[in-house]
């Protein structure tokens, strides 16, 4: 048995006896069972427990053996100083806290229907461990868990964002871009999309925001795309000669060119025409993130980012060759994946951190008027019995898969909780 069933055990109030004494034979009160901690230091801080006719304030670490206690040090480490309980599965010696006083323990087991459960769930091999099982859960508590994924996954979104308005200062227009350059890239070409940003300052870019060619040579002279390479259409090698001109009166050095890729990739994602759209972006607004603060539904998004390219890339989707004419505008999926990814995280982090909470009740909003996303992970869940209605809930599905489910954290999950402390 691992020791984060212990936890479990000890947050639900699912131990044995039901009567519980320390080792010393002290009766037990459990008034307050604590803040489960997920970070050093005790397991649960703040629980208040009534050992004998004394109640007790402070913290509660939990082992297998007691003798882990010694084990892991902290008999040595003030961080534990305040404990006033340690609770084990196996009581094999006295333990004391490093200012020598010695700490009570409580001994426990637990029903042994629910070890069943969990060693019935945790030993499946289906896609996840649960899928065979969820028939057994109510849909609304299912939904309802889905509410609060969706929260999370935000969340986690947001704080990559924190980190790079940190790094700009607080500047919101310069966060913005740097963020959603990297979202222009997409998975494949992520890196060298925000590379090549950081090399290119907002500010330059604002300064030519209504020259679609200033624009084009600027983003593809710093993606490293123009070269030395003598090409033979007019319009690269303006391109190049504009961007030489940029480039010393700025001060600008490229990313190399040969961080992007291109194979077995779409024509449509390839780099050169992501880069094309994103200068496009830029000519149709020169203050892009205010712009998108004061935007209201998602046509007006979708009408924002659907912009179309300059027209050399009508019969192209690299340099110095041709293709048969097709207008490069973005589409629909490449849309709601940046809509979900970029601009409902930033509505919801602006909106949180300047008291405006109808930003954040727009990009929820946002999230539920979009389809679901359509892939793998949410297929298998779809042949599970759970089906995404929305964005909102296939990001919370996307969210339970690769932080509870992949990890096997069913201990931790509303879903997996539910099926362990059934008592049939």
């Amino acid at each position: 048995m691992k020791e984060d069933f212990l936890h479990f055990l000890w947050k639900n109030k699912l131990f044995e006896p039901a009567n519980p004494v320390t080792t010393d034979g002290e009766p037990i009160d459990i008034v307050s069972v604590g803040r489960h901690n997920i970070h050093a230091g005790p397991d649960f801080f703040d629980a208040r427990i009534r050992i004998g006719k004394t109640l007790w304030a402070g913290n509660v670490e939990i082992h297998l053996r007691a003798s882990d206690w010694n084990r892991h040090n902290h008999h040595l480490d003030p961080l534990y100083r305040n404990t006033i309980l340690h609770v084990v599965s196996e009581n094999d010696g006295v333990v004391y806290n490093n200012a020598g006083a010695s700490i009570p323990t409580l001994q426990i087991g637990w029903p042994l229907w629910v070890e069943y459960n969990y060693k019935a769930l945790m030993q499946q091999h289906d896609w996840v461990n649960c899928a065979s099982q969820l028939n057994k859960i109510d849909p609304f508590r299912i939904r309802f868990f889905l509410n609060g994924l969706a929260i999370e996954r935000l969340q986690q979104k947001i704080g990559a964002i924190e980190k790079l308005l940190e790094g700009s200062k607080g500047d919101w227009s310069e966060t913005f871009y740097l963020f959603l350059s990297r979202s222009f890239g997409f998975r494949q070409n992520g890196d060298p999309f925000e590379m090549m940003a950081r090399s290119l300052p907002l500010a330059v870019l604002q300064k030519h925001h209504d020259q679609l060619f200033q624009l084009e040579a600027l983003l593809f002279g710093q993606a490293g795309l123009l070269g030395d390479l003598l090409y033979e259409e007019e319009h690269p090698v303006a391109l190049r000669r504009e961007h030489e001109f940029l480039s010393l009166k700025y001060g600008l050095k490229p990313i190399p060119g040969h961080l992007w890729k291109f194979m077995r990739m779409h024509p449509l994602n390839f780099p050169t025409i992501r880069l094309a759209q994103f200068a496009g972006l830029l000519k149709s607004c020169g203050a892009l993130f205010p712009t998108v603060i004061r935007m209201e539904t998602v046509n007006d998004y979708r009408s924002l980012f659907r912009t179309e390219t300059s027209g050399y890339w009508d019969n192209h989707y690299t340099f110095l060759k041709t293709s048969p004419y097709q207008k490069k505008e973005m589409g629909e999926e490449s849309f709601q994946l940046i809509l979900v990814n970029v601009l409902v995280p930033f509505l919801f982090l602006y909106g949180e951190l300047n008291n405006k909470p109808e930003l954040k009740e727009r990009a929820l909003k946002i999230l539920e008027e979009l389809p679901s996303e359509n892939n793998t992970i949410l297929r298998h869940w779809a042949s599970a019995g759970i089906s995404a209605f929305n964005a909102l809930e296939s990001q919370a599905l996307i969210h339970l898969h690769h932080e509870y489910c992949e990890p096997k954290k069913c201990l931790e999950c509303s879903i997996g909780q539910k099926l362990i402390t059934h008592s049939a």
